[in-house]
């Protein structure tokens, strides 16, 4: 009688042990999934923050899982910015509805000193670039320069208030790996589009 009150007991000790132990395991591939390492060439291995036209600070890393088309200009700019933010603007709008949600849009200052967060959400505001898909972003100096060099973006000041600037528009994919830069002002932006709808798709 005692041995076969005992092994009930000896049963359900195993049994929740076993399910201890799943859960473990559960979480521990949990873990390894959302901690996967980034490919070398992903723009989210910078360390850099920035701020948001929210103010709000963020890391690159912050936009993995997105596909992500970015360009650099400055607020005061009144010759090539225009023209870039309005074909931004022009890409937006012609990407098919079915992938609005995994494209987000980011205009990056390379004027951070004059474009404080409350300018730039001034800015977004003015040429209706204020909803959900777009942001803008600031950093220091050094954060900047290293950000337009792994986008091949020159530029340099010229005066007070210029800067001499490449007008190239990029593509990352979800991971933060470049695939796809055009350069340009009003061009036609098929290809930039097709490249986007391409890498939304396999999100």
């Amino acid at each position: 009688m005692l041995l076969f009150i005992g092994l009930p007991v000896f049963f359900f000790s195993c049994q929740s042990n076993n399910q201890e132990e799943n859960k473990e395991q559960e979480q521990t591939l949990k873990e390894a999934k959302i901690s996967t390492d980034l490919s070398d060439l992903s723009i989210y291995n910078l360390p850099s923050t920035w701020q948001t036209q929210d103010n709000k600070e963020i890391e690159l890393k912050d936009l993995k899982g997105q596909a992500v088309v970015v360009v650099m200009i400055y607020t005061s700019c009144q010759a090539a910015c225009p023209r870039l933010v309005a074909d931004m603007r022009h890409i937006e709008k012609t990407v098919q509805a079915k992938y609005k949600d995994k494209v987000k849009y980011v205009l990056v200052s390379i004027d951070p000193e004059v474009d404080t967060p409350e300018r730039l959400k001034t800015f977004a505001k003015e040429n209706e670039m204020d909803g959900p898909q777009w942001l803008f972003l600031r950093s220091n100096e050094d954060n900047t320069r290293e950000f337009a060099a792994t986008l091949a973006v020159n530029y340099k000041k010229i005066s007070p208030i210029d800067f001499s600037h490449s007008n190239i528009i990029s593509l990352f994919n979800e991971e933060g790996e470049l695939v796809y830069q055009q350069e340009g002002l009003g061009v036609d932006y098929s290809p930039t589009i097709k490249a986007i709808e391409e890498t939304a798709e396999k999100i």
